[in-house]
Order: C-alpha cells, then sequence, then structure tokens
C-alpha cells in the first residue's frame, strides 16, 4: 500500500542519464515506484556538485582504469544534492521517517547497507558497499522528475522554517560541516580555508561558529573573496596576486595557522597549506582532485609532526546544516547563484565546470 495512487503518478518522466564521460543524455524513463519503506520524491530542484563535474570528465576512481573498477555504474541518473516533495510511500515508509504526501524532504548522499563494519558501528558514510545518488544503479539520483529514496536511506522532513528554494544546499552544507568539525577548531586558533566556492562557503558559515581567533580564506576568484566576507571570513587572500603563505605568516607571529581546511581540489593548495600550517596544527582534506597529488612527506612527519584528517560526505550533520539555513547564516540568494530548467543540464554543466562566474548551479524539473 502507498499513501498516493500510483496510477495518479506519469508512466515516465524526463530525466538526465549518465551513459559514460561525457555522454549524459535528456531522455524519458519510467517513473519509478515505491515498495515497502520506500519514499518517492517529486524533484523540486538539484545542484551539481564538482564530483558530478568530476564523473563527466571522466576523472579516474569514477571510470574504470588500467583494470581497476570505476565506482559509476551507468546507465545513472546523475544528482545527490536534491530536495523534494514526497509523492508517495512505501508501505511503512510513513512511520519510519515520520513523512506524509506533501512533506518536504531530503535524503543523505549515501544509502547505507546497513550489515557491514562501518555501519554497525554508527559509521554509514564510509559503508564497504555503500551507494551514492546519481552513481550507483541502485541509488538513481535526482536529475529527474521523480527520485525514489530505498529503504535503507537516510531521509529527513525540511521544516517550514527553511524555504525549499535554499534546501537544496542541506547537502554540500553538511559536508562542510562534517570538514570543520574534522578540525578541531578551538577558541584561539587561527583558521584558512583554501577555496570559496559553495563547499567552502559552508565551512565558513561552520567555522564560524566555532568562534576562531581569525578567519581567513584563499581563493583565486576576487568575486568569490567578496562573497566569503558576507559570510563571515575575517580576512580574504588571493594567491594568484598575492604571497598567501607570508600573509597568514605575518598575522600570527611567524608560526603560520593552527588549522588548515583544503576545499578547492587544486594540487597547489595543499603544498600551501603545508607551508602554511604551524607545527602540530591540523590539516583537513576535503577537496575533490582530478589527478593524484605530490607533496613532500617529511614535512607531515620530521618537521611538523601534522595531524592530517580527511573529510567525507556529512555524518550526522544534516540536522545542523536544517538549523543553520533556518537561521539564516549564510547569504543563500547568493550562494545559489544559477538556476536552469532541467532540459538545460548541459549549460548547467557547463557553468559549474567553468567556475568563474557561478558558484551552485541548480536544475529545477
Amino acid at each position: 500500500m502507498t499513501s498516493l495512487r500510483l496510477d495518479a503518478l506519469p508512466q515516465t518522466m524526463p530525466a538526465v542519464v549518465c551513459h559514460g564521460p561525457a555522454d549524459y543524455r535528456f531522455e524519458h524513463v519510467p517513473t519509478p515506484t515505491p515498495g515497502p519503506g520506500e519514499v518517492l520524491l517529486k524533484v523540486h530542484s538539484v545542484g551539481i556538485c564538482a564530483s558530478d563535474i568530476a564523473c563527466y570528465l571522466g576523472t579516474p576512481g569514477y571510470w574504470p582504469l588500467e583494470g581497476t573498477p570505476g565506482y559509476v555504474q551507468p546507465p545513472v541518473t546523475p544528482g545527490h544534492e536534491f530536495v523534494g516533495t514526497v509523492a508517495a510511500l512505501g508501505e511503512g515508509a510513513a512511520q519510519k521517517y515520520h513523512l506524509n504526501v506533501g512533506d518536504t524532504a531530503i535524503s543523505e548522499q549515501v544509502v547505507p547497507c546497513r550489515e557491514c563494519r562501518f555501519c554497525h558501528r554508527g559509521q554509514y558514510w564510509m559503508c564497504a558497499s555503500g551507494d551514492t545518488y546519481g552513481f550507483r544503479a541502485a541509488a538513481q539520483g535526482a536529475m529527474a522528475e521523480y527520485i525514489l529514496l530505498p529503504a535503507n536511506a537516510i531521509n529527513h522532513k525540511i521544516p517550514d522554517t527553511v524555504p525549499i528554494e535554499h534546501a537544496v544546499y542541506i547537502e554540500p552544507l553538511a559536508c562542510a560541516i562534517h570538514a570543520v568539525q574534522r578540525g578541531d577548531i578551538q577558541f584561539e586558533d587561527v583558521v584558512v580555508i583554501a577555496g570559496a566556492g559553495p563547499i567552502g562557503m559552508g565551512m565558513i558559515a561552520a567555522a564560524k561558529l566555532k568562534n576562531p581567533k581569525l578567519l581567513i580564506v584563499t581563493d583565486v576568484n576576487e568575486d568569490r573573496l567578496e562573497m566569503a566576507k558576507i559570510a563571515g571570513a575575517d580576512q580574504v587572500f588571493n594567491p594568484a596576486t598575492c604571497d598567501a603563505i607570508a600573509e597568514v605568516k605575518a598575522l600570527t607571529d611567524g608560526y603560520g595557522c593552527d588549522v588548515f581546511i583544503e576545499a578547492s581540489g587544486h594540487h597547489s593548495a595543499i603544498e600551501q597549506g603545508l607551508e602554511m600550517i604551524r607545527n602540530l596544527g591540523n590539516l583537513v582534506v576535503f577537496g575533490v582532485f582530478k589527478k593524484p597529488v605530490t607533496v613532500d612527506w617529511s614535512i607531515i612527519g620530521d618537521r611538523k609532526e601534522l595531524n592530517i584528517y580527511g573529510a567525507h560526505l556529512g555524518p550526522h550533520c544534516y540536522p545542523v546544516a536544517i538549523d543553520m539555513l533556518a537561521k539564516g547564516f549564510l547569504p543563500m540568494d547568493m550562494i545559489l547563484s544559477h538556476t536552469l530548467p532541467l532540459a538545460e543540464y548541459q549549460q548547467g554543466i557547463n557553468l559549474a565546470r567553468g567556475g568563474s562566474k557561478a558558484l551552485k548551479v541548480v536544475l529545477k524539473p
């Protein structure tokens, strides 16, 4: 049984389908129907993420390379940053998720197996066989009119205090919050965030709530640096026009920053971070890199004894992200820079790929 007659749904729906690197097509596919424990959302909007662009460009890890299996399982509909309205509920889903038809809802980007070591330990975001929406056959993404949330999904109802237009940013904001948590920022810390893109903006707002002594943002895009100030940065530096390492050291009596968070996905940011951070500092890596990064590992061990942390997805951070948006902590009308119809997905990909003018590109079915 479902909360809505399935014959009220269209038999087919428009969707973007990934068939391979740079082979994305606008097609009509069967509309999914929810089974036990599943939820069907009518998609309101879906964001284009840096990982979507990496997948589109054929980045290793997403696609098979030299005999290694890729993560992507085409044909698959992309899109893991999304918000929608509950259209139908499979048996038991209403009670499980406290959802009703008509509610605004989202789903965390990974659908865990609930059976592996990590899931049993509550570390579901590192699930050994978890499916991320938009990359895996069992978790089709939201670049479509409807998206099916599988029975193992982690879903959240969105309160009326969060504008539905802003709710599409909950997923990247949750990722940003998790990265900031990994940095373990203390009250007197000087914090540097490298990259003022969509994730970086969320990191600025989250780091500001930790009340650091000084919050510095670096980026090569002057427009983004101006927006970083609005989001809460105390100082901004453009490494293309100044010696950002020297500037940070001048502000810290020559020691360097206490926490460095990488959100740009550019190899030079890692190199700068290793030089910019003080001895015994915390360095967090979140950015998606298009190729392997080579650094002098002796800096990490012998020279500085650094704490290096990775950050993956946004575990346990969705309620915090929802609360931050409800309280208006971010300049959302600036962050959500471009909104396009789903059929113009290629223009959206090109905008997000270019990066100079666009911040967060959103598609609407």
